[in-house]
């Protein structure tokens, strides 16, 4: 068999993504054959070689699978927790095991993707792909109009990653005091939409993602999986 990189075979056998398996060798929790590997861009024999994370064998997985979740508020996307908060993975099914793909904040809920390919977790998150993601954003508008708050999604503000600002932004609904917005985004920074509300001085009441790439939440219920389609995995391949 052809050699491939550490971090994309711990990749593809549903381990971690490829920066979180890289952060695993830098951690020493890595080793090939028995000895640890910290040095980026070691390449093995996946038929030949022994590898092992956390003194655990790490074994090729043939069983990939895709989920679609909608995550409810109060739930933290990732895989454990030592202080035993309600996590995503335990409302999908337990076998095989899946990481998110990407961050929902604790306080935000909507479509989480799920699974154990790490290729594909590394098509949708990384940077160089720009996928965009659609969120319904509740904010009260406390004395400015509909108009000036779009605006300054728009205008954008500086964060520490670099200015952030909405790719596309369209009003949904509006009240006495809030307004619903459809905002597109495709950094995908850290809490990036909470964060530039913070800077522009707009509360949040609501925030929601509805959308990565062509993968649409669409009438999925509150807390409830369903697995990605075909087609919608192609299109992300």
């Amino acid at each position: 068999m052809e050699k491939i990189r550490l971090n994309k075979f711990l990749s593809q056998c549903g381990v971690a993504s490829r920066r979180a398996a890289e952060k695993l060798m830098e951690m020493g929790m890595v080793k090939v054959n028995g000895i640890i590997v910290r040095e980026m861009g070691v390449t093995i024999d996946p038929e030949n070689d022994s590898v092992l994370v956390a003194d655990k064998q790490v074994r090729p997985c043939t069983d990939m699978v895709y989920y679609i979740l909608n995550k409810p508020v109060g739930y933290i996307t990732t895989a454990s927790d030592p202080h035993d908060r309600k996590k995503v993975t335990d409302l999908v099914p337990k076998n095989p095991r899946v990481y998110p793909v990407g961050r929902l904040d604790h306080d935000t809920s909507g479509l989480l993707i799920l699974t154990n390919d790490g290729d594909f977790t590394y098509e949708m998150t990384h940077p160089k792909f720009e996928k965009e993601k659609e969120y319904e954003l509740t904010v009260k508008k406390n004395g400015l109009t509909s108009d000036a708050i779009v605006k300054k999604f728009q205008k954008g503000v500086n964060l520490s990653e670099g200015v952030a600002k909405a790719d596309k932004i369209n009003v949904l609904e509006e009240k006495e005091n809030v307004v619903k917005l459809s905002i597109v985004i495709h950094q995908g920074w850290n809490r990036q939409i909470r964060r530039m509300c913070e800077m522009m001085g707009l509360e949040v009441v609501g925030l929601k993602r509805v959308r990565i790439g062509d993968i649409r939440l669409g009438e999925l219920e509150v807390g409830k999986w369903r697995k990605l389609s075909e087609e919608e995995i192609k299109k992300h391949f």
